[in-house]
């Protein structure tokens, strides 16, 4: 079955910002029951898996990888920025290095915490302190279903994957692009891909630091959309944009660009180091993590030189690499370790934390879910408060599969369960219920669950709990078949927000403008 995306026909409302107020169920007719929109608190305390001294022993290093050795800046005007902050810029080469004093002081006026402001004003999100996010894939240059198969990103996958991360309530934001579509010119493409996310949904954007003019478009696309002024939008951050190091010890011309726009607007920095063990960093999980917070407390010092109090977010993504293949594992032990310790890195820092949910299988089977079970142990004991490819992500990022979406929204969903305080009180303990069943008997029957059996246990998309002679005779559903159901009829029942009409003629003409003028420059 293939799904037809020619229709893309949406229902008008009117108001300036446009977008919908409270929750936003699965649409009517819906056969897919999920939970409603909210956005979930960790109800306990995060896990130290190091010692408070060993975290002080991470960070120092860090500071002397910064002192002594540096980091590469390859902007000349960030350069520029750095030395009249005081930092010493080699006149010689690209090579900055830092007083361990000025890296402390300057990161001192990042906030701990702040509101994403969406589209529509009830899918903003809190970020920091016990808050989570979760994010669809981002990124892949492949999209997979079981119908169609593996094929290259393109345009009508992209515009599915945003309808899913649009009607999953638990998916809280867009991350980046769900697939790359390559069908669309590369100098025009985020004009497209920004204007289909604030069409398609209604919740928190990205976009991608490729340089000024895209992060320049980005956020003049999120402010028509919100219908707000230049000077709202300095008050309201609206746009997420992943700053990338490359690792080893290096910041990039487009990526320092992206910086600069976003933080002098006042809008969210990502700083995420790539930190792979024994390929980016160094073998011992101790040597990747000061290498990782080293990369990203330049980087976060950066946006505060750029402004004092803009936004950021410390990001983690150090994992290990198969030493007989070279390539990248998640959802390892090693990954859950470096989730966890990043996690107590921010903390050190009081600083939002970004972390993501992945696994390096190369099908939707029992590899690619119990990677990411582990990475979402990872992610909630670490206390992570945006996570990134929280669903869809399969092949260690290549490739956005439609029904590990489905199969991942039904993990998210777990994982909000479980988070959700327990609450004792006489009525939940069950004495009258327990004085009625007596020794032998059961409870099914009690007025005690009678009244609460609809609301009482996670009702799951994918797990099938029938006896095995009931599901023989339903046709031994697997669990990629059950996904793959699940995706073409959630794509069926998709509803596109309401955008005000003058926005959607405002947003046409601005990227039509835009292209005319030839978009952005693909030589970096």
């Amino acid at each position: 079955m293939s799904i037809d995306t020619s229709d893309d026909t949406e229902p008008q409302a009117r108001g300036r910002r446009g977008g919908r107020r409270g929750k936003q169920a699965a649409g009517p007719g819906s056969s897919i029951e999920q939970m409603p929109w909210q956005q979930p608190r960790m109800p306990f305390p995060p896990m130290k898996l190091v010692s408070d001294d060993e975290i002080e022993a991470i960070h120092n290093a860090s500071l002397t990888v910064l002192e002594e050795i540096g980091m590469d800046f390859l902007l000349p005007e960030a350069r520029d920025l750095l030395k009249k902050a005081g930092a010493d810029v080699d006149p010689n080469s690209e090579r900055v290095r830092f007083d361990r004093a000025m890296i402390e002081e300057t990161i001192k006026t990042a906030p701990p915490e702040f509101t994403m402001h969406a589209r529509n004003p009830a899918r903003n999100l809190q970020m920091g302190g016990n808050w989570m996010a979760f994010g669809c894939v981002s990124s892949p240059p492949n999209a997979s279903d079981i119908d169609n198969g593996r094929r290259p990103g393109n345009t009508k996958d992209f515009q599915n994957l945003l309808r899913l991360t649009q009607y999953f309530n638990v998916l809280h934001f867009v991350g980046g692009y769900p697939v790359e579509p390559i069908d669309r010119h590369a100098s025009t493409r985020h004009l497209d891909c920004l204007r289909d996310m604030v069409q398609l949904t209604d919740k928190v954007i990205h976009a991608y630091s490729l340089g000024a003019e895209r992060i320049r478009d980005g956020i003049e696309i999120i402010k028509i959309a919100r219908g707000i002024s230049d000077a709202e939008l300095e008050t309201e951050p609206s746009l997420i944009s992943i700053i990338n190091t490359n690792s080893p010890l290096k910041l990039d011309m487009p990526m320092l660009r992206g910086i600069m726009e976003m933080s002098a607007r006042n809008q969210i920095v990502v700083v995420t180091p790539f930190t792979l063990s024994g390929a980016m960093a160094p073998v011992t999980l101790p040597g990747a993590l000061v290498q990782q917070n080293a990369e990203a407390l330049a980087g976060i010092a950066f946006t505060q030189l750029v402004r004092p109090g803009a936004p950021v977010i410390y990001g983690g993504f150090t994992s290990n690499v198969d030493m007989k293949s070279g390539a990248p594992a998640f959802g390892t032990p090693e990954y859950m370790k470096t989730a966890i310790i990043g996690g107590q890195l921010a903390r050190r820092y009081k600083l939002p934390y970004r972390t993501s949910n992945v696994n390096a299988a190369n099908a939707v089977d029992a590899q690619s879910a119990y990677e990411s079970v582990f990475s979402l142990w990872g992610v909630v004991m670490g206390h992570g408060n945006l996570i990134k490819h929280a669903a869809g992500w399969l092949e260690g990022g290549l490739c956005a599969s439609f029904e590990k979406l489905v199969l991942d929204v039904d993990l998210l969903q777990m994982v909000c369960e479980f988070l959700k305080p327990l609450q004792v009180d006489e009525a939940s303990l069950g004495l009258e219920a327990i004085r009625d069943v007596g020794p032998g008997g059961h409870f099914f029957g009690t007025p005690h669950t009678q009244a609460r059996y609809k609301d009482a246990f996670y009702s799951p998309l994918i797990s099938d709990w029938r006896n095995f002679e009931n599901w023989q005779e339903a046709g031994e559903p697997r669990a990629w078949q059950k996904a793959n159901r699940l995706f073409k009829q959630a794509l069926a029942d998709y509803e596109a927000p309401p955008l005000d009409e003058a926005i959607r003629d405002e947003l046409d003409a601005f990227v039509e403008k835009r292209r005319e003028e030839g978009g952005a420059p693909t030589d970096f």
